[in-house]
């Protein structure tokens, strides 16, 4: 009961995330999108409107829309102003508790992988939480560097970063421990820049707009820097917010590369429509073909390679013997293990029948990316797993 009701809460904490999430990404699109298509006064003829610094007349569910910004602040600042920050911080605080409720409370299970180092659940939580509060450290200070006055350079630089991030995640926790780390650096940077940057600097605006001060322009010039770099890690992010699904990625021998290139190819897709949003389409299209050959390179790279296969039948008898040692006590009607009180995702592996129609997961999960049994909490061998390998190969006959 106390597991079922647990799953009923996780449920509940990632659909706020889930919501939370599309509402601030909807958000950053939306304004990204309208920054970069603003009409400029000199081309529209209304200079007599004083302190606008672009306009843009929009047509959407029946109506007509036009929108105005400021070089700096209006002459007045009207009682009423909408801001957008609780959908940053509501999607940071949902994800954080999603973080620790499966990889920190779950270590064992889903964070650590003794294969790769044997850690334990404190060394694991202390290297998670440090490497996400060292990632908004050194990219804050990225930023206040020079080489923010050159983004080709500064993005190249924090590609490189995130990838050694990456690396060196994938030396210390299971595949799928690293991505989401990874994903949580980029968020936290994200929801930071919110926090830290955009909100202060948009108080500052208004509260010098509210004296009647001019309001110094550097908080605008920074807020709208940061707010494109968080346009940039979106994509990226969501691929990790999905990859659990797909453990042919993080469950890759390469899996650190893997998420480097895919993420590429979003950053990528990102920048064409950006270019696209700049009326700067054709010159951004080749983005998009290079972006689609890169991530079928990656999925041909990544792909499985055939091994020979001994010409020995394997006795299914010998295979059974490990399916039950090191897999049903999860995969099971009433699984052994207390961490699930029902078979995850609705596999059972307890029968001869129910072994041979799943050999195409068990392939996939427990011979081609090693990612099952969690955590390899039932230390199945190498050996073990090759020799699964091979009687699927031979057709996976259970006679």
């Amino acid at each position: 009961m106390e597991i079922e009701l647990m799953e009923w809460f996780q449920l509940a904490i990632r659909w706020i995330h889930m919501i939370t999430g599309i509402a601030w990404i909807g958000a950053s699109f939306y304004f990204v999108w309208l920054d970069m298509n603003l009409t400029p006064p000199e081309k529209d003829g209304y200079k007599d409107k004083a302190g606008v610094g672009g306009e843009l007349w929009a047509v959407h569910g029946g109506g007509f829309y036009e929108v105005q910004k400021y070089r700096l602040a209006p002459p007045e600042i009207p009682e009423r102003l909408h801001w957008f920050k609780y959908e940053a911080y509501f999607t940071w605080i949902s994800g954080f508790i999603l973080l620790t409720i499966l990889y920190y409370f779950g270590a064992d299970i889903y964070l650590i992988d003794r294969n790769i180092a044997d850690i334990s659940t404190d060394a694991a939580i202390l290297i998670g939480v440090g490497s996400i509060a060292g990632g908004w450290i050194i990219y804050d200070q990225l930023c206040k560097s020079p080489l923010i006055n050159n983004q080709m350079i500064f993005g190249l630089v924090l590609f490189a970063l995130l990838t050694f991030a990456a690396y060196g995640l994938s030396q210390v926790f299971s595949g799928r421990g690293a991505y989401i780390h990874v994903g949580a650096i980029m968020g936290t940077i994200m929801v930071a820049n919110v926090l830290i940057i955009i909100i202060p600097g948009q108080v500052a605006l208004v509260t010098a707009a509210k004296k009647g001060e001019a309001p110094d322009p550097v908080y605008g010039l920074r807020a709208k820097q940061r707010s494109l770099h968080n346009n940039y890690f979106t994509l990226p992010v969501l691929f990790i917010m999905i990859s659990n699904h797909y453990p042919m990625t993080y469950g890759s021998s390469y899996g650190w590369l893997l998420l480097a290139g895919i993420s590429l190819v979003g950053v990528l897709v990102r920048h064409y429509f950006n270019m696209k949003n700049q009326g700067k389409a054709k010159q951004g299209f080749i983005l998009l073909p290079i972006a689609f050959v890169l991530f079928f390179a990656i999925a041909y790279a990544a792909a499985p390679k055939p091994e020979s296969v001994p010409t020995e039948k394997i006795s299914f008898s010998a295979v059974e013997t490990i399916i039950h040692e090191r897999c049903t006590s999860c995969h099971a009607a009433k699984p052994a293990n207390k961490d699930f009180e029902s078979p995850p995702k609705g596999v059972r592996l307890e029968t001869a029948a129910q072994i041979a129609r799943e050999k195409t997961r068990i392939k996939q999960q427990t011979v081609d990316t090693k990612t099952m049994p969690l955590g390899n909490l039932t230390q199945m061998t190498d050996e073990e797993r090759k020799l699964i390998g091979w009687w699927i190969a031979q057709g996976a006959s259970t006679d």
